[in-house]
């Protein structure tokens, strides 16, 4: 029977980034909390949150057993200003992911630099086509992405997955696409964010297994995340910012939403998928109980992992 590996990321104790930090919890808490939770890898949450020492930060680690998946890093890249500090801050976030590896590799997860832009952070869940980005701007955001992708890979020999998100320029299945034929299928894989994918179709239901087929080819990592509809629906009609849907709680328990996990797990048997599940249930700072959170998250996958066998 194959068995389901799963970690949990500093996100669901409520560390974001743009975020106020004064009601953060302390690195070696989340770990520790992580641990004693059930789950055996995480990320690397924003630089700085953990130590930056490879040494310190291989010890922190390896004293848990835990694995390190991958490292999240916002990059504008509709602006090509941006570029150049977004390699570099990649490939420097890339060599201590390198200097602390094991395996599976970790990934760096490049994305927008979401909740940033106004517009785009109104109109989460709810975005139309003239809110996108024009084929000029494409071609800027897109070489962006190839040129970090392709310097973290020179650097570091690290792979990186693009994560598509709400309150971002790629968030619809739409714009999905769109990134993924204009970037090089060799250096940019996708990271399927099961609740973003959900909240950015905009709709009442999704066809999950349908997506995940759209995108297999270059899906090299998931992210478990769930949607609460009656929220979703609500933000919706009361047009609600993306940050306001986060505090009345879109992003719920495993379980507890709309996405099909069964279906899931059931679809990553198929694919003979090996790597790692990462929990995110994305949570601002101070919300909710997350060990209680993270513990329920681990017993529901652990309720459904027959469908990973």
């Amino acid at each position: 029977m194959k068995k389901l590996l799963v970690g949990n990321a500093p996100c669901s104790w409520g560390t974001l980034e743009h975020q106020d930090t004064s009601q953060q919890v302390p690195f070696d808490r989340m770990l520790d909390e992580l641990v004693d939770t059930g789950y055996t890898a995480t990320e690397l949450g924003d630089w700085g949150y953990m130590p930056t020492d490879p040494a310190k930060l291989s010890d922190e680690i390896a004293k848990r057993n835990l694995v390190m998946l991958g490292a999240f890093v916002p990059v504008a890249m509709k602006h090509s200003s941006a570029h150049a500090e977004g390699v570099a801050t990649a490939v420097k976030t890339a060599r201590l992911l390198a200097a602390v590896a094991g395996t599976p590799a970790p990934y760096l997860v490049l994305s927008d630099d979401n909740g940033t832009d106004p517009v785009r952070t109104k109109m989460a869940g709810r975005v139309t086509p003239e809110i996108g980005l024009g084929p000029e701007e494409w071609k800027t955001f897109a070489g962006g992405a190839n040129q970090i992708a392709r310097a973290v890979f020179d650097e570091s020999g690290l792979r990186t997955v693009f994560h598509h998100h709400c309150a971002g320029y790629v968030e619809t299945p739409e714009e999905i696409s769109r990134l993924l034929e204009l970037t090089d299928p060799t250096r940019l894989g996708l990271v399927f964010d099961t609740g973003h994918y959900y909240h950015g179709t905009g709709k009442e239901n999704c066809d999950l297994v349908a997506a995940l087929n759209r995108f297999k080819d270059r899906i090299w990592y998931i992210h478990l995340k769930d949607i609460e509809p009656n929220v979703a629906r609500r933000s919706r009609a009361e047009q609600w910012d993306y940050f306001t849907g986060m505090r009345h709680g879109v992003y719920c328990e495993l379980g507890k939403g709309c996405v099909d996990f069964p279906a899931l797990l059931q679809w990553l048997s198929a694919q003979d998928y090996k790597g790692y599940a990462l929990v995110e249930q994305d949570v601002l700072p101070g919300m909710g109980t997350p060990k209680e959170s993270a513990r329920r998250n681990r017993e529901y996958l652990s309720s459904i992992e027959s469908n990973f066998s």
